[in-house]
């Protein structure tokens, strides 16, 4: 028995030691070499695989405002790998190397391919005689494909096509290659094979549905990138008619419906979106994203009720709460769409406030509540919802052309809400300062007898909140037996009330000696008894708080009237030539008509009134600013076009003389000849008569003036040019130095 034994022993391990070898084509051999590349070495590959993949879907975030990606993977167009592996790279490293290394799934499965092919592959004659070694250069072109390595992963799939035209999988490895081909750009090429196939599928009835679905999505992929739309439809509707792969199927079908959509198919839009959303296999975010696509091309009529009535019934249902704040907003812009602005406006708003949220959502919803705002003439408002959206943007979708749109619309809001603030900040200082003592006296103590009354409400609800989060934190409750007949720091009542008190006369203090004291290097009776009084004084309730903030000085005062006077012409501006709101443009240059005193102005003034009052058919107020003008003014531009609305102004000199004159000042200008300079531009302004290098002269003149004249003098020289020519770079430019002159 042992003799025989031995026998039995040394005969298996010669049969293994045998079937090791990759030289023999036995059938041992085969069957080793195939059992140990799909059950050790590939299986190990194909689940790092499967795990890499996992974590690109993970990673991918899908933006369904815009059309989605068919393959949902985001590749990093500019990363270049210069590592290109070979079948024959890091075959030579050791098991001890491999555990070292630090490697991405994709990586390892790459290794896994590697290492099969180099320790399994069978090539006798030129043949392969293991059924898995295609399987391993599958799998490492895929792993190539995942890490951006296209190139490599090209040379992976030929191998397959070349060396295996009769493996099962070598359709497949056509989609592999093509898609590859594509993210290349060789959009052409992956089409050209991709048809040969398809014709090759169509002819074999056993292809499976996955081939089929692969091919068809590839082919629309390659067509996407050529920007032929219609056979993009073509194929996705092919795609969606496997439903072998669910994910994959859903994708295909929401993608197709939004094509359609771009194309202003809405039936079919409608149609495509309303089939996923009644699928059972698709995954939730598309069927639910579906249903708001479905809304967003309903038509606003009798259908959208039932469409808004559907959006309330998902956004009641608990398992949507992923989707609430897409749902929010969707069914706020069936409320809008339906003229019921005040419901649109609080599902926009919860839309902001969901917990599962994203800030490109959020952009959309800042948008509809300025843009809500701005009709409303609310654009104070308005202006802050822009804000918002600029601040929620990220740097990827900053130069879209919704975004430059709203960062433009924004930028006049901003400029306007800095006249709107300088206005009423300005009238209210202007209102103080006229009044008399006693009337400011009367004021300011109503205001800090309201102010206390507010303060004193606020403690008592903090005090109220101590005592209901005592009494139902963790602590007894009040009503508890076990607190009555007790010591006093056993009721939460009266300790509650207590430290409430404490804090209110103490502030928060530390659990030390000397608490009382806020310095602890002050230790006598007399500071601390200071330093008591101290924290029990509030400036804001004392009068000579506010009274010395009025301010006395005449120079003051005046700059405050003449920024406030600035400020009202420019909002003017602002309303009627950029928001062509003619009642604030009115109410705003008639008021400053009222309350100037500068003569300068009421040139200015009266043509843009005349105007407005024109082009709003009031020709009584029309005609007298129109007499003003021709009356007081009758050489001025403006009288000029007033006479001669039809006639084309002609310049008593020509352009180019004109500009030669200016040439010929600014270079005196230039060698410090600055009165010099101001007398040409003098003597030679009654020839400047509609020309436009008019602001660019003013402009000259009022720097010159500011070389050798006083600051005063300067800044009236910029006011006129600000005032005068508001709307040109002149003017904003004087406007600019002023600003800068009041800073000094």
């Amino acid at each position: 028995m042992k003799k025989g034994g031995k026998i039995i022993v040394f005969s298996v391990l010669v049969a293994i030691v045998y079937s090791c070898s990759v030289k023999k084509d036995a059938f041992l051999n085969r069957s080793y070499h195939a059992v140990t590349t799909k059950y050790n070495v590939l299986f190990n590959g194909e689940q790092a695989y499967l795990k890499g993949l996992e974590e690109i879907q993970e990673k991918h975030e899908d933006n369904f405002w815009k059309r989605l990606q068919i393959e949902p993977i985001t590749f990093d167009e500019s990363a270049i790998d210069a590592k290109v592996l070979t079948p024959g790279t890091g075959f030579n490293a050791g098991e001890e190397d491999e555990e070292n290394k630090n490697l991405t799934p994709f990586e390892k499965a790459e290794e896994k391919a590697v290492k099969a092919i180099q320790t399994h592959s069978m090539n006798i004659n030129g043949y392969e005689k293991n059924s898995q070694i295609d399987d391993a250069y599958l799998l490492l072109g895929k792993s190539r494909y995942y890490t951006q390595r296209f190139i490599p992963a090209l040379e992976a799939f030929n191998y397959v096509i070349v060396n295996y035209p009769k493996a099962n999988l070598n359709y497949e490895t056509r989609i592999w290659r093509a898609k590859a081909n594509i993210r290349l750009g060789n959009e052409k090429r992956a089409i050209q094979t991709l048809r040969l196939l398809l014709d090759v599928l169509d002819e074999t009835e056993k292809i499976g549905k996955s081939t089929r679905e692969q091919a068809y999505t590839a082919m629309a992929m390659a067509y996407e990138q050529t920007d032929t739309i219609q056979k993009v439809v073509d194929y996705l509707k092919l795609a969606t008619t496997t439903n072998y792969n669910k994910e994959q199927t859903a994708r295909n079908m929401f993608v197709l419906g939004q094509v359609y959509s771009e194309l202003d198919r809405k039936d079919s839009a409608r149609m495509v979106f309303k089939k996923l959303a009644e699928s059972r296999r698709a995954p939730d975010r598309f069927r639910i994203r579906a249903e708001i696509e479905y809304a967003k091309n309903t038509p606003n009529d009798s259908a959208s009720i039932v469409v808004l009535a559907r959006m309330k019934k998902l956004i009641k249902n608990t398992d949507n709460r992923k989707f609430l704040n897409a749902l929010y907003y969707q069914a706020g812009v069936l409320e809008e769409g339906r003229n019921n602005q005040e419901k649109a406006a609080e599902y926009y708003k919860k839309s902001l406030k969901a917990k599962h949220n994203n800030n490109y959502q959020k952009t959309y919803a800042y948008e509809r509540l300025a843009d809500m705002a701005f009709e409303k003439e609310d654009y104070l408002l308005a202006g802050s919802y822009y804000d918002s959206v600029m601040q929620v943007v990220s740097k990827e979708f900053d130069q879209e052309k919704r975004i430059r749109r709203i960062r433009r619309k924004n930028k006049g809001l901003t400029t306007l809400r800095k006249y709107e603030e300088t206005v009423k900040n300005n009238d209210s200082i202007l209102q103080l300062v006229a009044m008399t003592s006693d009337e400011r006296t009367s004021f300011f103590e109503g205001y800090i007898e309201k102010i206390k009354k507010e303060d004193e409400e606020q403690q008592q609800q903090l005090l109220n909140a101590q005592n209901f989060g005592n009494s139902f934190g963790g602590g007894a409750s009040i009503n508890s037996s076990a607190n009555k007949g007790k010591w006093y720091f056993y009721n939460t009542q009266a300790l509650s009330f207590g430290r409430g008190e404490f804090q209110k006369v103490w502030g928060t203090r530390p659990l030390e000696d000397n608490w009382r004291l806020s310095d602890k290097s002050i230790n006598t009776i007399d500071n601390t008894l200071a330093n008591t009084e101290e924290t029990k004084v509030n400036t804001r309730y004392e009068l000579s708080t506010y009274i010395d903030a009025i301010p006395t000085d005449e120079q003051t005062i005046t700059n405050l009237v003449l920024e406030r006077n600035n400020a009202l012409y420019q909002l003017g501006l602002i309303y009627k030539e950029q928001f062509i709101n003619h009642t604030l443009a009115i109410k705003n240059l008639e008021r400053l008509r009222e309350v100037s005193t500068d003569d300068k102005l009421e040139l200015p003034i009266s043509y843009h009134l005349y105007q407005i009052y024109k082009e709003q058919g009031d020709l009584v107020k029309s005609n007298e600013y129109k007499n003003t003008i021709l009356q007081k003014y009758p050489e001025t531009t403006f009288a000029q076009i007033i006479k001669n609305p039809d006639v084309k102004l002609v310049a008593e000199k020509k352009e180019d003389e004109i500009l030669n004159k200016y040439k010929e000042v600014y270079y005196l200008y230039k060698e410090n000849k600055f009165e010099e300079a101001v007398n040409e531009i003098d003597n030679f302004s009654s020839t400047l008569q509609n020309s436009n290098l008019i602001p660019k002269f003013a402009l000259l003149k009022a720097l010159a003036i500011g070389k050798y004249q006083d600051k005063e003098t300067y800044k009236k020289a910029l006011e006129f040019v600000a005032v005068s020519y508001a709307t040109t770079e002149e003017g904003k430019k004087a406007k600019e130095i002023i600003e800068q002159l009041n800073k000094t």
